[in-house]
């Protein structure tokens, strides 16, 4: 079947195209070069006056795992506020700030998403993890293994293994795990909070292996580069939401020695200590230096007013913050040898000066960094908003009018310590097609997403044009996933199955027979039920497996 998109203005920043009228074509899927005359069509819409954007892409989102279990546990009366009815296409489902497998899929199809990557599996968790997420339907799949404070590579650093032997490591690991990157969360700190230290700093020794953050950073940076790993080691730093902790920011960016990285949820890493409350944006200085710094990348964590709640392996941090829960309930757990746990409900208030002020970070990092190449439009959901937040956001960036006036409304002496009344900038429509298209797939590694050349999947979105952009990216006109229309005026019509991204780098595969040993004596599973086959990935066929390249074979 031969489909055709008629006189849309494209916007295709990886073709370099912006505010263009073209032609698309859709066959097998994929788009395809314009047909030769004798060819027929069998299907067009006609797209005069529509804006076309390739499917969006959410490179951080907290969609498979445990902590999302947990917190759908934890917070029945969020499911009760927000039920989702069965239908004759959809199944019901539940929940704002976590909703359910399937209404995540939903929900991130009518906004217009076509692919979305969970940012911290746990190696020992893997297989749950990947399970839960091929249960959302649409939407493509990937995420990124999280190490750092597992005793395995604690005990390897400690007893100076040499950087082949970690890169051999971590590229079986991404390999049995099934992912597509690498993620730290508080570089050594999960682990150290399990000896009894509560804050662990970025030259700081974990108690018990007499390693610091910094070496962990650098020898998994090291490793991420060196096996071929598109996306740079994804990194949640030290001291997440203590005031000062700009500096730490600032010193992991100089200490990582030029080494690509991918800075996440920057806003909780981007405050200072000055004013009464002893609480102050650093967005300007953290800007400043990931302007001069063309090796890190960030995504911001953008806050956003109501209730949600926090999840995250950060069982350090997270316990710090349980006083703060809203409903005062809360989880903080023990992972065996591999990470910890915490999940901690939250409601942000537009009076609170704290919540304000992080409103205001966040919005200061997207607009003073210059390159939105290197920026990417997150909330971390759901710890800044739910991700269904996003077209507000969206308004947030281009619209300086509708930004002030929202300003104006919170906590006062929040106002009086940020400068984001007086700044100008307004994002495009092609910085978001950047953001949110192109940039994403070029930083994780996705060879045929996130642009509408011909030979591209056609993952597809068609808004129509509207001065209000909150209206505009809540509902497309369209959504075409792998060339099937699956939304329609904002409404899901099609629920096909999306696919799973994945990379294969090489290691040695002696690294098996210390790896054994290490399962046999510490662990309760065993090294064969830890690696995840492909076919567990695709039973019931639910979706396919793409092995995306590395990054020396990328053309």
């Amino acid at each position: 079947m031969l489909t055709k998109l008629t006189g849309g203005t494209i916007y295709d920043p990886a073709k370099g195209i912006a505010g263009q009228q073209h032609d698309i074509y859709i066959q097998d899927g994929r788009i395809v070069n314009p047909p030769t005359a004798d060819q027929l069509i069998d299907k067009e819409y006609n797209l005069q006056g529509k804006v076309v954007m390739s499917g969006a892409i959410d490179m951080h989102t907290h969609i498979g795992g445990g902590k999302g279990n947990i917190a759908r546990m934890l917070m029945p009366e969020d499911h009760r506020a927000d039920p989702v009815a069965r239908t004759h296409i959809c199944r019901s489902g539940c929940g704002h700030a976590m909703p359910s497998t399937f209404v995540t899929g939903y929900r991130y199809a009518e906004m217009g998403y076509t692919s979305c990557f969970e940012p911290a599996i746990l190696p020992i968790n893997a297989r749950q993890a990947h399970m839960e997420m091929a249960d959302i339907p649409i939407v493509d799949k990937g995420g990124y293994v999280m190490l750092g404070s597992d005793d395995y590579l604690l005990r390897m650093l400690t007893a100076k293994k040499d950087q082949q032997a970690i890169n051999d490591y971590v590229a079986w690991t991404i390999q049995a795990a099934k992912a597509i990157g690498v993620k730290v969360v508080n570089p050594g700190g999960i682990n150290a909070f399990k000896f009894n230290q509560r804050k662990l700093d970025l030259d700081e020794q974990n108690n018990h292996y007499g390693v610091t953050p910094r070496e962990i950073l650098h020898v998994l940076a090291t490793a991420v580069k060196a096996i071929g790993v598109s996306h740079p080691l994804h990194v949640h730093g030290c001291n997440l939401g203590v005031p000062g902790n700009m500096h730490t920011t600032l010193d992991t960016i100089q200490g990582i020695a030029g080494l690509p990285m991918h800075l996440t949820h920057i806003q909780f890493h981007s405050y200072g200590t000055e004013g009464d409350f002893k609480f102050s944006s650093g967005a300007a200085q953290i800007a400043e230096a990931i302007n001069k710094n063309k090796n890190i990348t960030i995504d911001v964590g953008q806050v956003l007013f109501g209730q949600t709640v926090t999840a995250s392996g950060d069982n350090m941090r997270q316990h710090a913050n349980h006083k703060h829960a809203n409903p005062n309930k809360w989880v903080t757990m023990d992972i065996e040898c591999d990470a910890g746990c915490g999940v901690v409900p939250f409601k942000y208030k537009d009076q609170n000066f704290v919540n304000a002020l992080q409103w205001a970070i966040g919005l200061e990092t997207f607009l003073l960094v210059d390159d939105p190449w290197r920026i990417f439009l997150t909330t971390d959901h759901p710890n800044g908003a739910p991700f269904t937040s996003y077209p507000h956001l969206i308004r947030l960036l281009m619209d300086r009018s509708f930004r002030n006036d929202m300003l104006a409304t919170l906590h006062p002496e929040a106002q009086k310590m940020t400068t984001l009344a007086s700044i100008e900038r307004e994002y495009s429509l092609n910085e978001i097609a950047i953001m949110t298209r192109a940039g994403a797939a070029k930083l994780i590694g996705l060879k045929d997403r996130g642009g509408l050349s011909a030979g591209n999947w056609a993952d597809i979105t068609v808004y129509t044009e509207h001065s209000n952009r909150e209206l505009m990216f809540t509902k497309p006109d369209y959504v075409f996933k792998d060339g099937t229309l699956v939304v329609l005026d904002g409404k899901v019509v099609g629920t096909p199955w999306g696919t799973t991204h994945t990379i294969k780098p090489n290691y040695d595969a002696s690294v098996e027979k210390e790896l054994n040993n290490y399962f046999d004596r510490y662990l309760t599973m065993k090294l064969g039920n830890f690696k995840i086959s492909d076919d567990e990935l695709t039973e019931d066929g639910r979706g396919r497996i793409t092995v995306q390249p590395l990054a020396g074979d990328l053309t």
